[in-house]
Protein backbone atom coordinates (compact mmCIF):
# COMPACT_ATOMS: atom_id res chain seq x y z
CA UNK A 1 0.00 0.00 0.00
CA UNK A 2 2.96 2.46 0.89
CA UNK A 3 4.35 2.68 -2.88
CA UNK A 4 0.46 3.12 -3.87
CA UNK A 5 0.16 6.13 -1.37
CA UNK A 6 3.26 7.56 -2.70
CA UNK A 7 2.39 7.45 -5.96
CA UNK A 8 -1.29 8.86 -5.28
CA UNK A 9 0.80 12.00 -3.30
CA UNK A 10 3.24 12.23 -6.45
CA UNK A 11 -0.11 12.53 -8.82
CA UNK A 12 -2.09 14.75 -6.33
CA UNK A 13 1.05 17.18 -5.56
CA UNK A 14 0.84 17.78 -9.85
CA UNK A 15 -2.85 18.12 -9.67
CA UNK A 16 -2.26 20.76 -7.07
CA UNK A 17 0.25 22.75 -9.04
CA UNK A 18 -2.19 22.35 -12.23
CA UNK A 19 -4.54 24.60 -10.12
CA UNK A 20 -1.90 26.72 -8.98
CA UNK A 21 -0.98 27.53 -12.59
CA UNK A 22 -4.92 27.87 -13.76
CA UNK A 23 -5.57 30.09 -10.69
CA UNK A 24 -2.23 32.24 -11.44
CA UNK A 25 -3.30 32.81 -15.00
CA UNK A 26 -7.01 33.08 -13.71
CA UNK A 27 -5.83 35.96 -11.17
CA UNK A 28 -2.83 37.38 -12.36
CA UNK A 29 -3.71 37.40 -16.59
CA UNK A 30 -7.90 37.76 -16.50
CA UNK A 31 -8.21 39.36 -13.76
CA UNK A 32 -5.68 42.57 -14.40
CA UNK A 33 -3.95 44.88 -12.17
CA UNK A 34 -5.46 44.99 -8.29
CA UNK A 35 -4.00 47.64 -7.24
CA UNK A 36 -6.26 49.92 -9.16
CA UNK A 37 -9.46 48.56 -7.30
CA UNK A 38 -7.62 49.07 -4.03
CA UNK A 39 -6.46 52.77 -4.35
CA UNK A 40 -9.60 54.14 -5.29
CA UNK A 41 -10.02 56.99 -8.13
CA UNK A 42 -6.93 59.42 -8.65
CA UNK A 43 -3.68 57.55 -6.92
CA UNK A 44 -0.93 59.33 -7.00
CA UNK A 45 1.68 57.29 -9.02
CA UNK A 46 4.34 56.87 -5.72
CA UNK A 47 1.11 55.17 -4.44
CA UNK A 48 0.26 52.86 -7.31
CA UNK A 49 4.18 51.76 -7.18
CA UNK A 50 4.41 50.77 -3.68
CA UNK A 51 1.11 49.26 -3.87
CA UNK A 52 2.12 47.19 -6.74
CA UNK A 53 5.59 46.08 -5.35
CA UNK A 54 3.84 45.19 -1.70
CA UNK A 55 1.15 42.77 -4.10
CA UNK A 56 3.99 41.64 -6.44
CA UNK A 57 1.92 43.14 -9.77
CA UNK A 58 4.88 44.88 -11.16
CA UNK A 59 7.12 42.26 -11.73
CA UNK A 60 6.80 40.32 -15.36
CA UNK A 61 4.61 37.19 -15.37
CA UNK A 62 6.81 34.24 -15.77
CA UNK A 63 10.37 35.39 -16.92
CA UNK A 64 12.22 38.81 -17.21
CA UNK A 65 15.06 41.24 -15.76
CA UNK A 66 12.47 44.11 -16.10
CA UNK A 67 9.31 45.14 -14.34
CA UNK A 68 6.95 48.07 -14.34
CA UNK A 69 7.14 51.10 -13.13
CA UNK A 70 5.04 54.83 -11.92
CA UNK A 71 8.66 56.66 -11.97
CA UNK A 72 7.37 57.98 -15.67
CA UNK A 73 3.46 57.43 -16.68
CA UNK A 74 2.95 54.59 -19.19
CA UNK A 75 -0.28 55.14 -21.71
CA UNK A 76 -2.11 53.27 -24.09
CA UNK A 77 -3.50 55.94 -26.21
CA UNK A 78 -6.12 53.60 -27.66
CA UNK A 79 -7.85 53.34 -24.54
CA UNK A 80 -6.61 56.14 -21.91
CA UNK A 81 -6.79 59.86 -22.21
CA UNK A 82 -3.57 61.68 -21.98
CA UNK A 83 -3.03 61.67 -18.05
CA UNK A 84 -0.62 63.49 -15.30
CA UNK A 85 3.38 63.28 -15.95
CA UNK A 86 2.41 63.53 -19.98
CA UNK A 87 2.13 66.90 -22.50
CA UNK A 88 0.84 67.00 -25.78
CA UNK A 89 -0.07 69.69 -28.05
CA UNK A 90 -3.52 71.02 -27.49
CA UNK A 91 -4.49 70.06 -31.15
CA UNK A 92 -3.26 66.73 -30.93
CA UNK A 93 -5.42 63.67 -32.90
CA UNK A 94 -6.32 61.71 -30.80
CA UNK A 95 -9.27 60.09 -32.89
CA UNK A 96 -7.68 57.10 -33.91
CA UNK A 97 -6.77 55.21 -31.26
CA UNK A 98 -3.09 56.87 -31.22
CA UNK A 99 -1.65 59.95 -30.42
CA UNK A 100 -1.13 62.00 -34.06
CA UNK A 101 1.22 64.52 -34.15
CA UNK A 102 2.53 67.11 -37.02
CA UNK A 103 5.73 67.38 -37.42
CA UNK A 104 8.16 69.06 -34.97
CA UNK A 105 5.40 68.78 -32.33
CA UNK A 106 6.14 67.27 -29.25
CA UNK A 107 5.33 65.04 -26.79
CA UNK A 108 6.75 64.66 -23.06
CA UNK A 109 6.93 62.32 -20.72
CA UNK A 110 8.03 63.96 -17.11
CA UNK A 111 9.20 61.73 -14.21
CA UNK A 112 7.02 61.71 -11.31
CA UNK A 113 9.40 60.25 -8.62
CA UNK A 114 13.29 58.89 -8.92
CA UNK A 115 14.27 55.41 -8.42
CA UNK A 116 17.40 55.52 -6.64
CA UNK A 117 20.10 53.07 -8.79
CA UNK A 118 17.08 51.56 -10.96
CA UNK A 119 18.30 51.40 -14.62
CA UNK A 120 14.73 52.67 -16.50
CA UNK A 121 13.94 51.43 -20.17
CA UNK A 122 10.74 52.63 -22.07
CA UNK A 123 8.35 50.27 -24.71
CA UNK A 124 7.30 52.47 -27.36
CA UNK A 125 4.75 51.00 -30.28
CA UNK A 126 4.72 53.75 -33.10
CA UNK A 127 4.36 54.26 -36.79
CA UNK A 128 6.18 57.16 -39.04
CA UNK A 129 8.97 58.84 -37.78
CA UNK A 130 9.99 60.72 -34.57
CA UNK A 131 13.18 61.82 -32.86
CA UNK A 132 14.31 61.17 -29.03
CA UNK A 133 17.49 60.63 -26.72
CA UNK A 134 19.62 62.47 -29.79
CA UNK A 135 18.38 59.17 -32.33
CA UNK A 136 15.68 59.26 -35.11
CA UNK A 137 13.56 56.73 -35.30
CA UNK A 138 11.52 55.29 -38.67
CA UNK A 139 8.90 52.76 -39.30
CA UNK A 140 6.27 53.14 -41.60
CA UNK A 141 4.46 50.50 -41.45
CA UNK A 142 4.78 50.56 -37.69
CA UNK A 143 6.28 48.31 -34.65
CA UNK A 144 8.06 48.45 -31.41
CA UNK A 145 11.40 49.90 -30.09
CA UNK A 146 13.40 49.85 -26.54
CA UNK A 147 15.01 52.98 -25.62
CA UNK A 148 17.46 52.83 -22.66
CA UNK A 149 17.05 56.05 -20.51
CA UNK A 150 19.89 57.68 -19.71
CA UNK A 151 20.54 58.06 -15.73
CA UNK A 152 19.22 60.78 -14.18
CA UNK A 153 16.71 61.99 -16.90
CA UNK A 154 14.20 64.21 -16.12
CA UNK A 155 11.70 63.75 -19.38
CA UNK A 156 11.74 61.60 -21.91
CA UNK A 157 11.00 64.01 -25.03
CA UNK A 158 9.74 62.67 -28.61
CA UNK A 159 9.68 64.70 -31.52
CA UNK A 160 7.38 63.77 -34.43
CA UNK A 161 8.27 63.44 -37.85
CA UNK A 162 6.53 62.50 -40.69
CA UNK A 163 2.99 60.58 -40.11
CA UNK A 164 3.68 60.03 -36.77
CA UNK A 165 1.54 57.81 -34.68
CA UNK A 166 2.02 57.13 -31.30
CA UNK A 167 0.11 54.16 -29.52
CA UNK A 168 1.40 52.90 -26.99
CA UNK A 169 4.41 53.34 -24.34
CA UNK A 170 5.36 52.00 -21.26
CA UNK A 171 8.10 52.43 -18.80
CA UNK A 172 10.22 49.33 -16.60
CA UNK A 173 12.77 49.29 -14.49
CA UNK A 174 15.46 46.82 -13.44
CA UNK A 175 15.52 43.73 -10.94
CA UNK A 176 17.84 41.62 -9.42
CA UNK A 177 16.75 38.40 -10.96
CA UNK A 178 14.85 37.04 -13.37
CA UNK A 179 13.07 34.58 -11.64
CA UNK A 180 11.62 37.37 -9.26
CA UNK A 181 8.14 37.18 -11.25
CA UNK A 182 4.80 36.84 -10.51
CA UNK A 183 4.67 33.01 -11.58
CA UNK A 184 7.60 32.12 -9.47
CA UNK A 185 5.36 34.38 -6.53
CA UNK A 186 2.49 32.26 -7.02
CA UNK A 187 4.63 29.31 -6.70
CA UNK A 188 6.72 30.09 -3.55
CA UNK A 189 2.77 30.69 -2.01
CA UNK A 190 2.61 26.62 -2.43
CA UNK A 191 6.58 25.90 -0.92
CA UNK A 192 8.44 28.44 -0.26
CA UNK A 193 12.45 27.27 0.74
CA UNK A 194 14.08 30.00 3.71
CA UNK A 195 17.55 30.58 4.70
CA UNK A 196 15.97 30.66 8.65
CA UNK A 197 13.98 27.68 10.71
CA UNK A 198 11.97 25.72 9.43
CA UNK A 199 13.68 26.21 5.89
CA UNK A 200 10.46 25.12 4.31
CA UNK A 201 6.96 26.63 4.71
CA UNK A 202 4.20 25.52 2.58
CA UNK A 203 0.80 27.69 1.65
CA UNK A 204 2.13 31.45 2.47
CA UNK A 205 -1.05 33.13 1.15
CA UNK A 206 -0.01 36.84 1.91
CA UNK A 207 -2.06 39.32 3.03
CA UNK A 208 -5.49 39.81 2.24
CA UNK A 209 -6.49 43.11 0.04
CA UNK A 210 -9.05 44.65 2.45
CA UNK A 211 -8.30 44.35 5.58
CA UNK A 212 -4.40 43.34 5.09
CA UNK A 213 -4.82 40.40 7.30
CA UNK A 214 -2.57 37.33 6.60
CA UNK A 215 -4.45 35.09 4.91
CA UNK A 216 -3.69 31.96 7.01
CA UNK A 217 -4.98 33.71 9.96
CA UNK A 218 -8.38 34.27 8.19
CA UNK A 219 -8.59 30.85 7.45
CA UNK A 220 -7.44 29.31 10.67
CA UNK A 221 -9.92 31.30 12.30
CA UNK A 222 -13.07 30.35 9.49
CA UNK A 223 -12.37 26.17 9.94
CA UNK A 224 -13.50 25.54 13.04
CA UNK A 225 -17.30 26.79 12.44
CA UNK A 226 -16.79 25.15 8.81
CA UNK A 227 -15.83 22.04 9.97
CA UNK A 228 -18.60 22.38 12.46
CA UNK A 229 -21.11 22.64 9.96
CA UNK A 230 -20.18 20.56 7.35
CA UNK A 231 -19.34 17.31 9.33
CA UNK A 232 -22.61 16.97 10.70
CA UNK A 233 -24.20 17.96 7.82
CA UNK A 234 -21.75 15.04 5.55
CA UNK A 235 -22.31 12.64 8.40
CA UNK A 236 -26.25 12.79 9.05
CA UNK A 237 -26.69 13.12 4.65
CA UNK A 238 -25.15 9.94 4.96
CA UNK A 239 -26.04 7.83 7.61
CA UNK A 240 -29.84 9.20 7.09
CA UNK A 241 -29.14 8.11 3.32
CA UNK A 242 -28.20 5.16 3.88
CA UNK A 243 -30.90 3.90 6.64
CA UNK A 244 -33.89 5.49 4.14
CA UNK A 245 -32.34 3.72 0.98
CA UNK A 246 -31.87 0.24 2.75
CA UNK A 247 -35.37 0.50 4.36
CA UNK A 248 -36.91 1.17 0.74
CA UNK A 249 -35.20 -0.94 -0.67
CA UNK A 250 -36.36 -4.03 1.77
CA UNK A 251 -39.66 -3.25 0.80
CA UNK A 252 -39.08 -2.76 -2.88
CA UNK A 253 -42.55 -2.32 -4.64
CA UNK A 254 -44.02 -1.19 -1.89
CA UNK A 255 -46.29 1.95 -1.21
CA UNK A 256 -43.45 2.82 1.30
CA UNK A 257 -40.69 2.58 -1.32
CA UNK A 258 -42.62 4.42 -3.98
CA UNK A 259 -43.45 7.59 -1.22
CA UNK A 260 -39.32 7.32 -0.66
CA UNK A 261 -38.64 7.69 -4.02
CA UNK A 262 -41.36 10.04 -4.54
CA UNK A 263 -39.96 12.63 -1.43
CA UNK A 264 -36.00 11.93 -3.29
CA UNK A 265 -37.21 13.08 -6.12
CA UNK A 266 -38.90 16.19 -4.89
CA UNK A 267 -36.22 17.09 -2.68
CA UNK A 268 -33.57 17.15 -5.48
CA UNK A 269 -35.60 19.10 -7.67
CA UNK A 270 -36.27 21.75 -4.86
CA UNK A 271 -33.11 24.68 -4.86
CA UNK A 272 -30.86 24.71 -2.39
CA UNK A 273 -31.59 28.00 -1.70
CA UNK A 274 -36.02 27.56 -1.21
CA UNK A 275 -34.98 25.04 1.79
CA UNK A 276 -32.44 27.94 3.44
CA UNK A 277 -35.89 30.67 2.74
CA UNK A 278 -38.07 28.15 4.04
CA UNK A 279 -36.40 26.90 7.23
CA UNK A 280 -35.48 30.16 8.25
CA UNK A 281 -39.23 31.48 7.94
CA UNK A 282 -40.98 28.50 9.23
CA UNK A 283 -38.89 27.33 11.91
CA UNK A 284 -36.73 30.09 12.78
CA UNK A 285 -39.00 33.32 12.27
CA UNK A 286 -42.55 31.61 12.69
CA UNK A 287 -41.71 28.90 15.50
CA UNK A 288 -39.26 30.87 16.77
CA UNK A 289 -37.57 26.93 17.28
CA UNK A 290 -33.68 28.40 16.00
CA UNK A 291 -32.14 31.74 15.76
CA UNK A 292 -31.36 32.60 12.54
CA UNK A 293 -28.39 34.84 12.14
CA UNK A 294 -25.04 34.56 14.51
CA UNK A 295 -22.84 32.18 15.92
CA UNK A 296 -22.56 31.45 20.07
CA UNK A 297 -23.64 28.75 20.97
CA UNK A 298 -25.14 25.19 19.52
CA UNK A 299 -28.73 26.55 18.95
CA UNK A 300 -26.97 28.33 15.99
CA UNK A 301 -25.71 25.84 14.03
CA UNK A 302 -29.30 23.38 14.56
CA UNK A 303 -30.79 24.63 11.28
CA UNK A 304 -28.24 24.98 9.33
CA UNK A 305 -27.17 21.58 9.86
CA UNK A 306 -30.78 20.45 9.56
CA UNK A 307 -31.11 22.63 6.44
CA UNK A 308 -27.60 21.25 5.14
CA UNK A 309 -29.07 17.25 5.55
CA UNK A 310 -32.71 18.13 4.31
CA UNK A 311 -31.08 19.45 0.82
CA UNK A 312 -28.85 16.86 0.29
CA UNK A 313 -30.91 13.76 1.50
CA UNK A 314 -33.15 13.30 -1.56
CA UNK A 315 -29.83 12.92 -4.32
CA UNK A 316 -28.84 10.53 -1.22
CA UNK A 317 -31.59 8.37 -0.54
CA UNK A 318 -32.20 7.80 -4.71
CA UNK A 319 -28.47 7.02 -5.42
CA UNK A 320 -28.31 3.97 -2.16
CA UNK A 321 -31.14 2.86 -3.41
CA UNK A 322 -30.66 1.95 -6.71
CA UNK A 323 -27.41 0.63 -5.43
CA UNK A 324 -28.96 -1.41 -3.38
CA UNK A 325 -31.79 -2.90 -5.57
CA UNK A 326 -29.34 -3.84 -8.09
CA UNK A 327 -28.04 -5.79 -5.30
CA UNK A 328 -30.88 -7.54 -4.55
CA UNK A 329 -30.81 -10.36 -7.14
CA UNK A 330 -27.26 -11.36 -6.17
CA UNK A 331 -26.35 -14.97 -6.15
CA UNK A 332 -24.89 -13.80 -1.82
CA UNK A 333 -28.26 -12.48 -0.76
CA UNK A 334 -30.28 -15.50 -2.17
CA UNK A 335 -27.67 -17.98 0.12
CA UNK A 336 -27.84 -15.88 3.07
CA UNK A 337 -31.52 -16.13 2.93
CA UNK A 338 -31.30 -20.11 2.48
CA UNK A 339 -29.06 -20.21 5.46
CA UNK A 340 -31.77 -18.23 7.53
CA UNK A 341 -30.23 -15.37 8.41
CA UNK A 342 -32.29 -12.43 9.61
CA UNK A 343 -33.33 -9.23 7.80
CA UNK A 344 -30.89 -7.33 9.63
CA UNK A 345 -28.22 -9.45 8.88
CA UNK A 346 -28.85 -9.64 5.00
CA UNK A 347 -29.33 -5.95 4.79
CA UNK A 348 -27.07 -4.42 7.37
CA UNK A 349 -23.78 -6.61 6.97
CA UNK A 350 -24.23 -8.81 3.28
CA UNK A 351 -25.75 -6.06 1.36
CA UNK A 352 -24.20 -3.21 2.65
CA UNK A 353 -20.47 -4.56 2.88
CA UNK A 354 -20.89 -5.45 -1.14
CA UNK A 355 -22.25 -2.46 -1.85
CA UNK A 356 -20.03 -0.39 -0.26
CA UNK A 357 -17.92 1.07 -3.35
CA UNK A 358 -20.45 2.94 -5.06
CA UNK A 359 -21.11 4.44 -1.52
CA UNK A 360 -17.77 5.84 -0.82
CA UNK A 361 -17.52 6.95 -4.06
CA UNK A 362 -20.84 9.32 -3.45
CA UNK A 363 -19.16 10.56 -0.39
CA UNK A 364 -16.00 11.23 -1.51
CA UNK A 365 -17.56 13.59 -4.34
CA UNK A 366 -20.37 14.91 -1.68
CA UNK A 367 -17.54 16.03 0.63
CA UNK A 368 -15.59 18.54 -1.36
CA UNK A 369 -19.04 19.82 -2.50
CA UNK A 370 -19.57 20.68 1.04
CA UNK A 371 -17.91 23.20 0.74
CA UNK A 372 -19.49 24.99 -1.59
CA UNK A 373 -22.67 24.73 -0.50
CA UNK A 374 -21.59 26.06 3.11
CA UNK A 375 -20.98 29.36 1.15
CA UNK A 376 -24.79 29.94 0.72
CA UNK A 377 -25.71 28.80 4.66
CA UNK A 378 -22.46 30.56 6.36
CA UNK A 379 -23.67 33.69 4.38
CA UNK A 380 -27.50 33.51 5.23
CA UNK A 381 -26.75 32.86 8.79
CA UNK A 382 -24.08 34.32 9.52
CA UNK A 383 -21.37 31.72 10.44
CA UNK A 384 -17.95 33.26 10.33
CA UNK A 385 -16.49 30.18 8.66
CA UNK A 386 -14.51 30.18 5.24
CA UNK A 387 -17.78 30.34 3.43
CA UNK A 388 -18.71 33.05 4.80
CA UNK A 389 -15.04 34.27 4.09
CA UNK A 390 -15.16 33.69 0.68
CA UNK A 391 -18.26 35.64 -0.29
CA UNK A 392 -16.58 38.67 1.52
CA UNK A 393 -14.01 38.12 -0.21
CA UNK A 394 -16.34 38.22 -3.42
CA UNK A 395 -17.99 40.98 -2.79
CA UNK A 396 -14.37 43.06 -2.06
CA UNK A 397 -13.04 41.06 -5.29
CA UNK A 398 -10.08 40.10 -2.38
CA UNK A 399 -8.26 38.05 -4.96
CA UNK A 400 -5.38 37.04 -2.36
CA UNK A 401 -8.35 35.19 -0.20
CA UNK A 402 -10.01 33.86 -3.56
CA UNK A 403 -6.61 32.29 -4.45
CA UNK A 404 -6.40 30.83 -1.35
CA UNK A 405 -9.79 29.46 -1.44
CA UNK A 406 -9.45 27.80 -4.03
CA UNK A 407 -6.32 26.32 -3.11
CA UNK A 408 -7.78 24.72 -0.13
CA UNK A 409 -10.80 22.80 -2.02
CA UNK A 410 -8.59 21.56 -4.77
CA UNK A 411 -6.60 20.09 -1.99
CA UNK A 412 -10.08 18.81 0.06
CA UNK A 413 -11.03 17.15 -3.39
CA UNK A 414 -7.22 15.29 -3.90
CA UNK A 415 -7.30 14.36 -0.28
CA UNK A 416 -10.82 12.86 0.05
CA UNK A 417 -10.02 11.09 -3.24
CA UNK A 418 -7.07 9.48 -2.03
CA UNK A 419 -9.00 8.49 1.17
CA UNK A 420 -11.23 6.93 -1.07
CA UNK A 421 -9.10 4.82 -2.62
CA UNK A 422 -7.50 3.50 0.40
CA UNK A 423 -10.78 2.82 1.99
CA UNK A 424 -11.90 0.68 -1.37
CA UNK A 425 -8.96 -1.95 -0.70
CA UNK A 426 -10.18 -2.07 3.16
CA UNK A 427 -13.71 -2.16 2.52
CA UNK A 428 -13.69 -5.24 -0.60
CA UNK A 429 -10.28 -7.77 -0.38
CA UNK A 430 -10.63 -8.12 -4.29
CA UNK A 431 -9.27 -4.42 -4.90
CA UNK A 432 -5.61 -4.21 -4.26
CA UNK A 433 -3.65 -1.35 -4.50
CA UNK A 434 -0.60 -1.32 -7.29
Amino acid sequence: MLPFVIKRLAYSLLIVIGVMVVTFLLFRVAAGDPSAALLGKNPTPDMVESMRAELGSDKPLFWGKWCRTESFTSMEFKTQRPMPGVIIPVDADLSSGALGLREKQTVKFTRNFTIPGKSLKARIRWKGEFQALGRKFSSPGGTAEELELPPGIAELEMVAGKNFQLFEINFFKEQNSSFNSQFFDAMGELVCIQRTPPYVSFFNFGRTLTTREPVNKVIWRGLGPSLLLMLPIFAGELLLGIVLALFAAAFKGSWIDKGLVLLSVIGMSVSYLVFIIFGQWYLGYYYNFFPVWGWGDWRHLALPVIIGIASGLGGGVRFYRTVFVNELNREYLRTARAKGCGPLSIYGRHLLRNAAIPVITRASTILPFLFTGSLLLETFFGIPGLGYAGINALNNSDLQMIKALVIISALLFVIVNLLADITYAWVDPRIRLK
